[in-house]
């Protein structure tokens, strides 16, 4: 349990940042080369290198050395673990909020009836 929160305290933080959450999307569509993930930020190879060892740290992506290139892709395992942390959240929320519509309701028909 706690070797799970650690990795989702990981994940979480590597997508604080929105270069980061933008280099994820990108690694939706496919693998790609730290120098395509650098172009669109128009930032440096050193900085994006930053930005990838955190996302690794987090889990979210794995990188390999195909010949001179490093290939970046995405480990979806890490995704449906914060999907599922999220979903879970999400679920007990519409719950509680739904629940608390339902006594909003009752005591607007409440107020009616006593008219």
């Amino acid at each position: 349990m706690e070797n799970q929160q650690l990795a989702l305290d990981r994940a979480f933080a590597a997508l604080s940042d929105p270069t980061r959450r933008a280099v994820v999307a990108r690694l939706c569509l496919g693998e790609a080369t730290v120098s395509q993930l650098a172009e669109p930020f128009g930032i440096g190879l050193p900085t994006v290198l930053k930005h990838i060892r955190v996302l690794e740290d987090g889990g979210l992506l794995a990188t390999r050395k195909a010949g001179r290139v490093r290939l970046c892709a995405l480990r979806p395992e890490a995704l449906r673990q914060t999907d599922a942390w999220l979903g879970e959240h999400l679920r007990i929320w519409t719950a509680r909020l739904d629940r608390m519509d339902a006594h909003v309701q009752r005591r607007k028909n409440e107020v009616r009836t006593d008219d």
